[in-house]
């Protein structure tokens, strides 16, 4: 047992925490066995009747709105940039590489089940008729190609309170696409984004576990990361999202302005976020703290309320933008 009066490395409380998360990977991820699987949601080639599915999949693609189908379409090429989220994570300090470590197995596990979003995600959009998929492609080679930089140095701990947040915001983003689609008629569209937000809702839970943990054995540190992480603001993986011919990161911003015209993910749910991890992790009640993390827990208390007025007073864009993506 680690004792919280002494001074501890980050690479000790890891591997206090891999046997609580070896023994719960089995409830953390899915057997292959039991996973969706995207063939599951889509017209399946080998059987007769594919032709007519995919005009089916094709008619009520078409009832989709230009702003809808843009999000759907940025959505999926930040899960298709998924390659770089296991690189990014075995790239962290501290964490054990052995290929029998916790650590590692959840990693493998995790980055497996994203996987398959892009992929689902991927096929229903060439099927669709309304993407220009050699665009789309070029989208996300470049995502890939360019990199991101998720202001985590590098640390565990930025790095939990980074995918605490980002997985809740993708649950969010992806359910709301879900029920749009089912109010313009495409109920297969609905059910294969609350399939993905299934996923991320529990990876978002796994994560938030793993900040919580840590709160147990270090809670100084694992306030002041909250902290500098929210300084900083969180920003999405894909941030660096961008057309051919278009500036590294112009194109995420008109994905997000799309977002925000559809209340598939605004600056409001930023806050709401940030107000459900304050909750879970119940920072009004953690004790221990040394006085840095005294004056962190203050400022994480009082952001909320900051947010909301800085958000309150932000329009909803209005311009839309004509990505190269949608015929």
């Amino acid at each position: 047992m680690i004792s919280t009066s002494t001074s501890i490395s980050r690479s000790e409380v890891l591997e206090h925490i891999e046997p609580f998360l070896r023994a719960n990977l089995g409830t953390f991820l899915k057997s292959v066995e039991d996973s969706w699987q995207p063939s599951d949601f889509l017209p399946d080639s080998r059987q007769d009747n594919f032709f007519d599915e995919v005009k089916l999949l094709r008619e009520r693609a078409g009832e989709l709105s230009y702003d809808l189908l843009a999000v759907l379409i940025g959505d999926t090429i930040t899960e298709e940039a998924l390659p770089n989220y296991e690189a990014w994570f075995h790239e962290l300090d501290h964490l054990n590489r052995d290929r029998d470590n916790g650590w590692a197995q959840w990693i493998r596990g995790w980055t497996a089940e994203e996987n398959r979003h892009g992929d689902l995600l991927n096929r229903y959009l060439y099927l669709s008729g309304r993407v220009n998929m050699r665009e789309f492609e070029a989208s996300t080679q470049h995502l890939i190609a360019d990199g991101f930089d998720l202001g985590t140095a590098h640390d565990p701990y930025r790095a939990f309170v980074y995918t605490s947040y980002q997985e809740a915001a993708t649950n969010l983003s992806h359910r709301r696409v879900g029920t749009l689609a089912r109010k313009a008629g495409d109920a297969s569209l609905s059910k294969l984004c609350g399939m993905i937000a299934g996923d991320e809702s529990r990876h978002a839970r796994v994560y938030q576990t793993f900040v919580e943990k840590i709160f147990e054995v270090d809670p100084s540190e694992m306030m002041l990361a909250f902290e500098d992480m929210m300084r900083k603001k969180i920003v999405m993986p894909a941030h660096y999202m961008r057309e051919l011919g278009v500036e590294m990161g112009k194109t995420f911003g008109h994905f997000t302005d799309a977002a925000q015209r559809l209340g598939v993910y605004t600056s409001q749910d930023y806050t709401d976020i940030l107000e459900g991890l304050i909750t879970t992790w119940k920072i009004d009640q953690i004790t221990g703290l040394n006085g840095s993390a005294e004056k962190a827990r203050d400022y994480i208390m009082k952001l909320p309320n900051r947010l909301r007025r800085v958000a309150d007073r932000m329009p909803v864009p209005k311009l839309e933008y004509k990505f190269k993506w949608i015929e």
